[in-house]
């Protein structure tokens, strides 16, 4: 079996931030090393009191459940303003019923367990993020460093 996981991060909505930290964390407390590699809108994440800001859009989401069962809701429907915040609201209300931790709860576990969260910085001056906007515990490097962590029998995935 393979001792290290490699994630890369590239999508900074909601939905797409829970998979990398949630199989992160789970994955270094199966004792795997483990590097998440944020990049382009992925280091939306990583920025200081966002995680638990960022949204989900239903726009080009259609495997998203309808906010009223049994109601087929066109997805053209998602486009309208405010369908953001109602996508966001259900996400929000499905992760509290399920006691699922919060983002920021997540990112706090994965910086104490020894999760490597590494920052692109290629993506961060594209974007123009400082290191001093993003959470402690963040390294910032280039592709050259993930992809050295990557490249000793890692299992590698991309979110």
């Amino acid at each position: 079996m393979a001792k290290r996981m490699a994630i890369i991060a590239l999508h900074g909505s909601m939905d797409m931030a829970y998979p990398p930290l949630i199989i992160g964390t789970a994955a270094v407390a199966m004792d795997l090393e483990v590097a998440i590699f944020f990049t382009f809108y992925g280091l939306e994440i990583l920025k200081k009191g966002n995680a638990d800001k960022l949204q989900v859009s239903p726009v080009g989401n259609p495997a998203m459940p309808q906010p009223i069962p049994g109601i087929s809701v066109p997805n053209i429907l998602g486009v309208l303003p405010g369908m953001t915040a109602v996508a966001t609201s259900m996400m929000n209300g499905w992760m509290k019923k399920a006691n699922t931790a919060k983002l920021s709860e997540l990112l706090e576990i994965a910086v104490e367990s020894g999760v490597r969260l590494i920052a692109c910085q290629m993506s961060m001056d594209v974007m123009g993020i400082k290191k001093e906007d993003l959470i402690d515990g963040v390294e910032v490097a280039g592709a050259a460093a993930f992809i050295e962590f990557a490249a000793e029998d890692a299992i590698a995935l991309t979110f």
